[in-house]
């Protein structure tokens, strides 16, 4: 087999391996049900890939971890003010805020 196909063959085999899990959802749909600790254990997926995404990019500044940076502090004073109000928008004013005068602050 030459390179180039190869390398075809390894595209199409990635592409097959990335979209049949997906299209198994739409394909399938109410005819397959899934078992009920698999759909209890989806529920949290949105919010550990929220997770995944933003932890490191709070926790590491530069390449190397740093526990206490002001991102940190932006984001606990976000989710601080999510869990004691009810408004959408005063968790993006305090994070913000917090954030940028932590900022000032440290002169980074």
């Amino acid at each position: 087999m030459s390179a180039d196909a190869g390398l075809w063959l390894t595209f199409v085999l990635i592409g097959l391996a990335t979209t049949l899990p997906r299209a198994s959802f739409i394909v399938l749909g109410g005819r397959v049900r899934l078992p009920s600790v698999v759909q209890r254990a989806l529920r949290y997926a949105p919010a550990a890939a929220l997770a995944a995404i933003v932890t490191p990019d709070v926790l590491v500044v530069s390449g190397d971890f740093a526990p206490l940076n002001p991102k940190l502090a932006g984001v606990i004073a976000a989710v601080a003010a999510a869990l004691l109000s009810r408004n959408p928008w005063l968790p993006f004013i305090a994070g913000m805020a917090v954030l940028l005068g932590a900022r000032a602050v440290s002169g980074g």
